[in-house]
């Protein structure tokens, strides 16, 4: 229903200020791969600062990784779907067997070190593109007691707790750290740190990079009341239409959409 919510009120206001809605998945065409035809999780780990990067490669016959353990992950995906986790040798030929005779392509990925994983959710102005026009923090918890969990949600053991004491110095600063990405104009950013200072601070590792249709995770927490709730759905859906309106007119574009869908529906099997 959260989904159903934010694509109503996205629409709504795209009617009410004369944006033009089918528009939404230009705005991060700049880093849409024409020629593999996904937003390649490879090409983005080349976008972020090093200081932040996770060593990853794409997955082949011969891959060996050099320290354990390491996650093999579709080089486009949502949602954690397809990603695995392998603690040894062993584990990972046997998983890259079976991926390899896919028709998805996979890369694995080094284990991030960090006690604690958030999630910054941005959507930039539209007349300010410094400038964050929304910007949520949202830790992602884990219940199972897993040392190496894939959080998601379509996993029963995560959770999810918005960061609302963040002052606002806080978020600026955080924002100055997002500001060394390339110019996402909506994202959500997956990382992963010691603790909440550590992050503000700049140190932390960059897990993903969503560009597609990145959900705001802090619609998850079930302590935010349902009318907070509504509240952020109409505000950042405005801010959304209205960065839509400002996309420029010469932005070659490209077809997005129907490609990712599909490769969507392949993951799923």
């Amino acid at each position: 229903m959260l989904r159903v919510r934010l694509v109503f009120w996205y629409m709504l206001w795209c009617l009410r200020i004369g944006a033009r809605p089918w528009r939404y998945f230009q705005l991060n065409a700049p880093w849409f791969n024409n020629q593999k035809r996904i937003f390649s999780k490879l090409e983005m780990d080349e976008l972020i600062p090093q200081k932040w990067r996770l060593a990853q490669e794409p997955l082949r016959p011969r891959s060996h990784p050099s320290s354990w353990p390491v996650f093999l992950k579709p080089e486009w995906g949502q949602n954690a779907r397809g990603i695995l986790v392998a603690e040894d040798q062993q584990s990972f030929d046997r998983a890259r067997r079976q991926l390899l005779s896919g028709r998805v392509p996979y890369l694995f990925q080094e284990a991030a070190t960090g006690a604690c994983e958030f999630e910054i959710f941005y959507i930039r102005n539209g007349v300010s593109a410094d400038e964050p026009a929304v910007f949520s923090v949202t830790e992602t918890l884990n219940s199972s007691g897993s040392a190496w969990p894939v959080n998601s949600i379509l996993n029963r053991h995560t959770s999810h707790k918005a960061l609302t004491r963040l002052s606002g110095g806080d978020e600026h600063q955080l924002w100055q750290h997002m500001n060394e990405l390339p110019a996402f104009r909506i994202a959500r950013i997956g990382l992963r740190t010691d603790s909440i200072e550590s992050m503000l601070e700049g140190n932390f590792q960059v897990l993903e990079i969503n560009l597609f249709i990145p959900m705001p995770l802090y619609l998850l927490d079930e302590t935010i009341p349902p009318q907070q709730r509504r509240q952020f759905i109409r505000a950042s859906m405005r801010k959304l239409a209205q960065l839509t309106k400002t996309l420029p007119q010469n932005q070659p574009h490209k077809n997005i959409f129907w490609p990712m869908l599909l490769l969507s529906w392949q993951i799923r099997q």
